[in-house]
């Protein structure tokens, strides 16, 4: 018994030694995000954002668009750090959207002019956000990631 253990250790170590494996990737894949985003700026009531120009190292893990619910719109990222930044938009009642976008973050003084448009901050346990407010829809980027990585997400974004 003590014999058959030893082999299986053996065994265990060199399949661990020999195999190649790379635990600094994620096992997030990258997803395509380009017909759901077709899809939502022909469907909403409000002109959809999503980003351009943004470095390959952003990767954008995650998109949804529900017409029955606020005509929202949802795309997620890794940032180059493996941080997370999801951008968020919605018709629904703002109040109840950012809690729910910013997982409760807190609206603070503090604001940012982005693309010529003022930005507010929310700071929170879980996600810090940047929120926008226009007519007719509420604009959310918010995540793990720091401001300033926020801040390089909210610039990217465009209309068209």
């Amino acid at each position: 018994m003590l014999w058959s253990m030893a082999v299986i250790s053996l065994v265990a170590g060199a399949i661990y030694i020999f195999i190649p494996h790379d635990d600094s990737k994620s096992p997030v894949k990258r997803v395509d995000y380009r017909v759901e985003l077709l899809t939502a700026r022909r469907a909403a009531a409000y002109p959809v954002v999503a980003p351009e120009g943004l470095a390959k190292a952003w990767k954008p893990t995650s998109v949804r668009f529900d017409g029955a619910a606020g005509d929202s719109w949802h795309l997620g990222f890794l940032d180059p750090s493996g941080e997370y930044v999801a951008v968020k938009q919605s018709t629904a009642k703002p109040v109840k959207f950012i809690e729910e976008a910013t997982q409760r973050a807190v609206r603070t003084k503090a604001t940012e002019k982005i693309g010529g448009q003022t930005w507010h901050r929310y700071e929170g346990q879980t996600y810090d956000a940047l929120v926008r407010e226009d007519k007719g829809a509420t604009t959310v980027v918010a995540g793990t990631a720091s401001f300033g990585q926020l801040t390089e997400m909210a610039q990217a974004l465009k209309t068209s």
